[in-house]
């Protein structure tokens, strides 16, 4: 083995080996495990929480592949219309065209081509993060496949009266002219006025003060709203006002949505530019009149002096207007929610508009009845309440948008407007005997979500009866982020009942989202995006300092890891590789919190890799060529030997469990605590003596370098759903020596996952090395406190000890004289006098080392005096900042518990100064 490991070397040439040879297809059994890949919008390339996702699922994936399972991992991508069809005009627009130059055709297959470009983009980063799905099976939701599944539900709603075409408000954007979903849409606080506008009676008798954000749609108000119990207003309810500007009177109505003690407690009703006054219009049976047109300006149904205004300068006229006949109350600095498109930036305006919708209520029950039977199950379980609010106040859906790039409506107009639907024009004359009349196709295409919500069963076949159907549903789990629980998740739901009378699958691990180390969201606009292919490839250390004012890090930690990387990478490019990256996400992954994700923990972990690297080579040095009994031959454990071998099978159990419960943090611990403390740095250190040592035999040796290799080729395949890279290359090598022929079995995800023997737990051996691990590390922090070098023999007194332990004190003397370094060890009888010493306990056992010589107690205490004044000096620093207001009220949170923990350190650590100049006061 190379001395280093170098992930760039390995990882990109086990994956080709991995994919030309199949491995990744589902290859029977009789249990089934799959998993739907959420689809990526094929609008650019995978950020963090792709990867964090992609993490977990290929972690399941593969660690049921090795349990037996018939695994599928389904790849997709989604055509995310609004998206994708913007990307795909801003390209245009920088060649001065618009999609209405190429028209309708012409312009998709230019979207086809950047889905090409941007799909293969995508297909590599999931290479390079070790996804291990079907390739075979990649789908795409515009694919003629999945296009006919879609056609085949339209239709099939829309027989049923399940699908309707109807006028509502919708969420309207006015730069992209089409409907957007919520999901599209993000409101932020900004700074607005609050206009208050007199209404006078009709009859003369006075006025009603309304307060409005938005006094254009004044035009198209049709009643003035007052609360019923409103003593103030109640003589008025029913008679009318003379709306300003307009030729026309509106009704005072009363309804309990208003608010008494909000404003004047008078409410101004516009029914077709507002989603709450659209509820009220719709109890009262207000008159709807659209005032504005599909660009947001004002429409001909208003008086002709705003016509063709925009919208804002509607706004500024009426105000002007409304101060000139004296009936401007005030305006008031106010903050609101402002609701703009996520991808146009402009403010989004409720509007009242002919589209297409599902019935959604009888869906939505046996969806909403799936879920709380236990059919499906959210993890953590506290999701399903968000889920049971959305369906059970669930809205029919608006399907329809306003654009050219996706699965166009399958529905025909004659010239008499009348409407057909069916799977083609062919089958729309011939069912309804329309013979050559000329018909018109619905221009608009389909929501994202509504191909999205088959992606389950349409991937699998439907709506043929295939074999993949009938195996694979319902899927086991669905791993996704909480924002699209309602979006997807729950369409999903309702669609896979629907169309296949089963769930879509049977769990839903909810993610939470990755953030930036400080509890920032990751965006360009920060400058705290990080690519998870630059992390795996390797971060340029120089921009990343430069960076960190951005809040990426801090500068101290930034600093730090530059100094570091330097030392071993002189050119400042640090690569991490793909197997530190999952990891850091595994360990990261608890419930469904969000995630600041460190860069620290990833060079961590990096390091992780390496110290598995450096046991693999430890391993092969000392038992490749030799004797590991394959072929025979007398085998004698040592208690070291039987010891590790009861671990693997505690970590076996922990790991399992933590993995049914979705704790991949806990599952994370369970192998590093293993792999680094217990293998690494004690049976590593604890094989030495038996294998170098000329005391012991050949059948002690042959048991201790066969324990060797077991123990790490069983870690591999532990390892391996986590750190598929790193694991395939120690096992390749590694296995032959277990007596496993790798060109037979050519790879470790072909492997059978580590399975406990209960035979192998010793709870015996387990008690005696945790003995001998007290005794060493009792003198190590001994040698550590009174600045004793490592490498010097010490002498070391037993008092106080059991019968016991001096049993195990002559059975184990060898592994602590080599493991402690220690020259001679003396057995204290009952009363014996032991000199000035150093003391340590194990149990009720003393563990002392002899002073004289050792140390010149003058040196230490001076060089202790040292520590203490300069840890005293940061214990105020740290104390001053954490007692300034300015700092504590304005740094962020993460920033304040750094400095708090950094105190508590420098306090734990001046304790320990203290006790050692009080040992060497006492020599």
């Amino acid at each position: 083995m190379e001395k280093a490991y170098d992930p760039k070397s390995i990882e990109q040439n086990l994956y080709k080996t991995w994919e030309e040879n199949d491995y990744f297809s589902p290859k029977g059994g009789d249990d089934s495990y799959c998993i739907m890949i959420p689809p990526p919008n094929v609008t650019g390339s995978l950020h963090m929480g792709h990867a964090f996702q992609h993490t977990i699922m290929d972690a399941l994936t593969r660690y049921h592949r090795m349990k037996g399972d018939n695994t599928l991992w389904q790849p997709g991508s989604d055509h995310a219309g609004i998206a994708t069809q913007m990307v795909v005009e801003r390209l245009l627009d920088k060649e001065g065209k618009s999609r209405h130059d190429l028209g309708r055709e012409a312009f998709i297959d230019k979207v086809w081509e950047w889905k090409e470009e941007s799909g293969g983009t995508i297909s590599r980063q999931m290479r390079r993060l070790g996804d291990s799905c079907d390739w075979s099976r990649e789908a795409f939701t515009m694919d003629d496949d999945l296009s006919n599944a879609v056609l085949e539900v339209f239709v099939r709603l829309h027989e049923e009266g399940l699908i309707y075409r109807g006028q509502r408000l919708v969420n309207w954007d006015p730069k992209l002219l089409t409907a957007v979903s919520d999901l599209e849409v993000e409101s932020h606080e900004e700074d607005g006025h609050l206009w208050h506008l007199k209404y006078p009676l009709t009859d003369g008798s006075g006025h009603l003060v309304v307060a409005t954000t938005r006094p254009e749609t004044m035009l198209g108000d049709t009643a003035v709203a007052v609360h019923p119990d409103d003593e103030r207003y109640q003589h008025l309810i029913g008679k009318t006002i003379k709306l300003p500007l307009t030729d026309r009177d509106i009704p005072i109505i009363a309804d309990d949505y208003v608010e008494k003690d909000f404003g004047s407690g008078c409410v101004k009703i516009t029914p077709a530019h507002d989603f709450n006054d659209y509820e009220m219009g719709q109890r009262h049976n207000l008159e709807m009149i659209n005032v504005l047109t599909p660009t947001a300006h004002i429409s001909n149904t208003a008086p002709e002096a705003y016509r063709g205004m925009d919208r804002y300068e509607a706004r500024k006229r009426i105000v002007e207007d409304f101060e000139q006949l004296g009936l401007l109350e005030k305006i008031e600095p106010h903050k609101l929610k402002v609701p703009r498109g996520d991808r146009s930036g402009v403010v989004i305006e409720p509007y009242l508009t002919d589209q297409w919708y599902v019935k959604i209520a009888p869906l939505a029950e046996p969806a909403l009845k799936a879920v709380k039977d236990g059919d499906i199950k959210f993890v953590p379980d506290n999701w399903s309440n968000t889920y049971y609010h959305w369906m059970e106040n669930i809205q029919d859906w608006c399907i329809s948008r306003q654009l050219w790039w996706g699965h166009q409506i399958p529905a025909w107009y004659d010239k008499d407007g009348k409407v057909y639907v069916g799977r083609s024009e062919e089958e729309v004359r011939e069912k309804h005997n329309l013979g050559d009349q000329e018909l018109t196709r619905d221009p608009d295409v389909l929501d994202t979500w509504f191909s999205s919500a088959l992606w389950p069963f349409a991937t699998l076949g439907w709506p043929q009866e295939t074999p993949e159907l009938k195996t694979f549903l319902p899927t086991s789990v669905l791993v996704t982020g909480f924002d699209i629980i309602f979006f997807w998740v729950a369409r999903m739901i309702m669609m896979g009942l629907k169309f296949t009378g089963e769930v879509p699958f049977k769990e839903i691990y909810i993610t939470g989202l990755i953030r930036d180390e400080h509890g920032q969201k990751m965006s360009k606009s920060k400058g705290n995006v990080l690519d998870p292919i630059d992390i795996i490839d390797g971060i340029d250390i120089d921009s990343l300092v430069a960076k960190r004012t951005t809040g990426m890090m801090n500068p101290k930690d930034a600093e730090k890891i530059s100094k570091r990387t330097r030392k071993e990478y002189p050119e400042g490019i640090a690569p991490y590789g793909t197997d530190a990256m999952r990891f850091t996400f595994c360990a990261m992954a608890s419930t469904s919190r969000d995630i600041n994700f460190d860069l620290n923990r990833v060079e961590g972990y990096r390091n992780f890799c390496n110290k598995i690297w450096n046991a693999a080579r430890y391993v092969l040095m000392n038992t490749e060529e030799q004797d590991t009994g394959i072929n025979g031959g007398d085998m004698t454990l040592s208690v070291a030997d039987r010891w590790i071998q009861s671990e693997l099978q505690k970590a076996i159990t922990e790991f399992e469990k933590a993995v049914a419960n979705y704790r991949f943090d806990l599952a994370s611990n369970a192998l590093y605590e293993f792999t680094w403390n217990t293998y690494c740095d004690w049976y590593l250190e604890l094989s030495k003596p038996i294998l170098y040592g000329d005391e012991y035999s050949e059948a002690e040796k042959r048991g201790t370098r066969h324990t060797l290799v077991s123990v790490l080729e069983s870690l591999m395949r532990l390892l391996h759903p986590f750190m598929p890279f790193i694991t395939e290359e120690i096992w390749l090598r590694v296995a032959p020596l277990t007596g496993i022929n790798t060109k037979e079995q050519t790879s470790i995800m072909l492997q059978p996952f580590p399975e406990v023997q209960a035979g192998l737990v010793d709870e015996q051996s387990e008690q005696d090395i945790e003995w001998l691990k007290t005794i060493i590390v009792g003198v190590r922090n001994i040698r550590g406190e009174m600045n004793i070098a490592p490498g010097k023999p010490l002498t070391v007194l037993f008092r106080n000890g059991s019968a016991q332990d001096k049993t195990r004190l002559d059975s184990y003397q060898n592994f602590l004289s080599k493991l402690a370094k220690l020259e001679s060890i003396e057995w204290l009888q009952t009363g014996q006098e032991a000199p000035m010493s150093a003391t340590a306990l194990a149990g009720k056992m003393e563990i002392l080392i002899p002073m004289a010589g050792l140390i010149d107690v003058d040196q230490e205490m001076a060089r202790l005096n040292k520590e203490k004044e300069k840890l005293e000096k940061e214990q105020q620093r740290i104390s001053g900042k954490l007692s300034n207001k300015n700092f504590t009220d304005k740094a962020p949170e993460a920033v304040v518990s750094k400095e708090k923990e950094k105190l508590e350190e420098v306090e734990s650590t001046l304790s320990k100064v203290a006790e050692q100049m009080n040992q060497l006061e006492s020599l």
